[in-house]
């Protein structure tokens, strides 16, 4: 028997093969959490190198003021460690998410991109509103950009990994 509020699966589950506890007929996958967040630390050092390159990068080969004055040096100032930060936070919040979705949505990688795609987007264009330099700009909108495609990719990868079919806890897969 089902009901609306239990999203149609049997209000009981069926009986068990061998006599031992009742089985649910309709498994969800698990989520190996240790995997899963390993690659989400993982992603936010990448992450956070991405923003440190990208900044070395654009002070020193195309000699923009990004993230600093031109004459605070190669790796700008405080403004760089703070994307660095951002970038790290963002990679470790995007691995929420996907843990959150894995769980609970029918299709989890479907949602992820739509998410981080739409949340890249939006930090790619940000830097085109304050007002600044277009060269600065185009170089700030193309490091977001580049996190967030690794970001996306590196979490969706890692969830993917870390998935465990049929609700299974990872010392109990074969």
């Amino acid at each position: 028997m089902t009901t609306a509020w239990d999203g149609g699966r049997p209000a009981h589950p069926g009986p068990a093969r061998d006599g031992g506890p009742p089985v649910d007929p309709y498994p969800r996958p698990g989520v190996d959490a240790v995997r899963l967040w390993s690659g989400g630390l993982a992603t936010a050092v990448v992450a956070a190198l991405i923003g440190l390159v990208g900044v070395l990068v654009a002070r020193t080969v195309l000699r923009l003021a990004v993230y600093a004055p031109q004459d605070a040096g190669a790796f700008g100032d405080s403004a760089t460690v703070l994307l660095c930060t951002a970038a790290a936070a963002a990679a470790l919040g995007a691995t929420g998410l996907a843990h959150l979705l894995v769980l609970s949505t029918p299709r989890p990688f479907a949602h992820l991109g739509w998410i981080t795609g739409l949340l890249t987007a939006a930090a790619t264009v940000a830097p085109f509103m304050a007002g600044g330099p277009l060269g600065v700009a185009l170089a700030v909108a193309v490091i977001h950009l580049v996190i967030g495609l690794a970001i996306g990719s590196l979490v969706a990868g890692s969830a993917a990994g870390a998935r465990v079919p049929g609700g299974l806890r990872p010392s109990t897969r074969r």
